[in-house]
């Protein structure tokens, strides 16, 4: 199945119509009715862009007073210039409670790679100025996109975005998940929320279990003004990962869900349903339906899928505890057995068949797998993380760093030493080194495919660069990950103060074969730049959460380019 063909398109255009006002050039200047007394607290957005399309998104706030039932009505504008001189479309469009006033249009037949401007207008307020940017049909040699994860409010203001919005020139935002999170006050990264002014309200401070949990988890982090600057100022592309359901989610439940929780499955409705509301996405089989994996073409420069490795696929995580006694004694053979099993899945039977098909089809220069969890090998001796999870306080991080570097320096080491280095296991059985069987899999269908790969991942919260490799030590592609907007990373479930993380960040690459960089204690975001020849990568780090005055403190590139 090609993702990429016209009637694909057609039928996700279709099976979103009953919550998505479509506009097509034959209703270009329709009349609209008479909008309502709403206001735009919660600004404008963009996304899913195609070569000849676009989502446009906003909530209208129903005025004070107004009857809760009736339907609220806008006007919304699209232009080719920002003082709206030149206005391409316009139309009127109506939502009501059952969407939370949530309101998207899907513009069709424009003008690919061209920038647009957007507006949507009450009785008596007018939204903030939106720019987006349909896709390029063709004959471009540079795409540049933005890339975002793990936003958690609590834990500090969203400078990254706000650092992101003032460039002009990002052809995308993807965003990899985390785009809230679930927990309740005193929950994870809460600790100085008050102190900070970014306490839950009242009537959000606990866990989030059902759709108006959700919804007003939303429209609070919507409130942040560096949030709203990056939606007006580029079309998003995202996917979802665990918070914006529950933690460490999977097919069938989720480690941050019990069954005094309630159903899991109506939660995750809940969840789902709350995030179409919110988020400009076009869902690819309809609003009720948690499959969001999809494509998008940049020209022939770049074809990007977005894959779901959280919801519909996956299999349980693994757990090391389970494999470890009483006595803090891991199990190594229980667990070579149980990471070996053929049928353990991340994406699921039918995601895996529609992106081999898609990957074997696609005929970008360069393959774009946007997804949430590491799928290069992080693997770390065995007595690093049988000390971690025993709670011991011995770290023997810095000796083995160092027994690594004076193995590949060619030093002789003893017998005890190099039984040290070699036996390791996966650093995070939630990421793709859970579900290893599966990733060599798809190794060898993208290897025979002889294409350009680069993976991009988020949720650990810390910056990563990979080379990927098979079984057999051959290269496939190259990963990048971005750090988190503001949840913590590495530096806290470790304890290390910013002079041992960035030591430790230096040798990690040492230890860690795959591993080419890593950053474990900056939050920021990441850029791709896509040319012919290469793809560099940018990860940009700001000094400050705690408050709204920041600056960037910190930038480190690398290119990978083509032989």
């Amino acid at each position: 199945m090609n993702q990429f063909t016209r009637r694909n398109f057609i039928r996700a255009a279709l099976a979103t119509t009953g919550s998505v006002v479509v506009s097509t050039p034959l209703q270009a200047m329709s009349r609209p009715q008479l909008p309502s007394e709403v206001t735009f607290e919660h600004g404008v957005a963009s996304g899913d862009p195609l070569q000849d399309a676009v989502i446009l998104w906003t909530r209208a706030t129903p005025a004070a007073g107004t009857e809760p039932s009736a339907p609220t009505k806008v006007t919304w504008e699209l232009s080719s210039d920002p003082e709206f001189k030149k206005i391409v479309r316009r139309g009127g469009a109506e939502t009501d409670l059952a969407r939370d006033f949530t309101v998207k249009i899907d513009v069709q037949g424009l003008q690919p790679n061209t920038a647009y401007y957007y507006r949507f207008i009450g009785a008596s307020e007018q939204s903030p100025v939106g720019r987006t940017k349909t896709l390029p049909a063709a004959g471009i040699e540079q795409v540049k996109l933005a890339i975002f994860s793990c936003s958690n409010y609590p834990a500090g203001y969203f400078n990254a975005y706000q650092l992101a919005a003032a460039s002009d020139d990002w052809d995308a935002v993807l965003h990899l998940g985390d785009y809230i999170y679930e927990y309740g006050s005193g929950g994870y990264a809460t600790e100085r929320a008050a102190e900070i002014g970014r306490a839950l309200p009242e009537d959000n401070r606990g866990e989030l279990y059902t759709i108006t949990d959700y919804r007003k988890r939303y429209a609070l982090y919507r409130t942040d003004a560096g949030l709203q600057a990056l939606h007006a100022a580029a079309p998003f592309i995202a996917v979802w990962d665990d918070h914006e359901i529950s933690n460490d989610t999977w097919k069938a439940g989720a480690q941050n869900h019990s069954e005094d929780e309630g159903d899991f499955f109506a939660r995750r409705a809940a969840a789902v349903q709350a995030y179409y509301e919110w988020l400009p996405i076009r869902p690819p089989m309809g609003e009720r339906n948690p499959q969001i994996y999809r494509s998008f073409r940049f020209g022939d420069l770049l074809d990007l899928h977005m894959l779901d490795t959280r919801v519909i696929g996956r299999d349980q995580q693994l757990d090391f505890k389970r494999y470890m006694d009483s006595e803090g004694n891991f199990d190594g053979r229980a667990f070579s057995a149980a990471m070996a099993d053929p049928d353990r899945s991340l994406l699921g039977k039918p995601q895996l068949q529609w992106l081999q098909e898609t990957l074997s089809t696609s005929t970008g220069h360069w393959q774009l797998l946007g997804q949430q969890v590491l799928m290069g090998k992080i693997h770390l001796p065995v007595e690093m993380m049988t000390s971690f999870y025993r709670g011991g306080s011995q770290n023997h991080t810095a000796e083995l760093i160092g027994l690594k570097a004076a193995s590949l320096q060619g030093k002789p080491l003893t017998e005890s030493q190099r039984a040290r280095l070699q036996h390791v296991v996966p650093y995070n059985l939630d990421a793709w080194d859970g579900y290893a069987v599966e990733r060599e899999l798809l190794y060898r269908h993208i290897k025979g495919l002889n294409k350009n790969l680069v993976v991009v991942a988020g949720d650990t919260h810390n910056a990563w660069y990979s080379h990927l490799k098979d079984a057999a030590g051959q290269m496939v592609g190259v990963e990048f990950a971005a750090p988190s907007v503001t949840s913590p990373g590495m530096e806290t479930y470790l304890k290390m103060d910013e002079e041992a993380a960035t030591e430790m960040a230096a040798g990690m690459p040492v230890l860690v074969d795959e591993l080419q960089y890593c950053n474990l204690h900056q939050r920021g975001y990441m850029a791709l730049t896509f040319r012919r020849d290469g793809v560099q990568a940018e990860w940009k780090y700001v000094d400050n959460i705690r408050s709204t005055e920041f600056v960037e403190v910190a930038r480190h590139s690398v290119t990978h380019t083509l032989s």
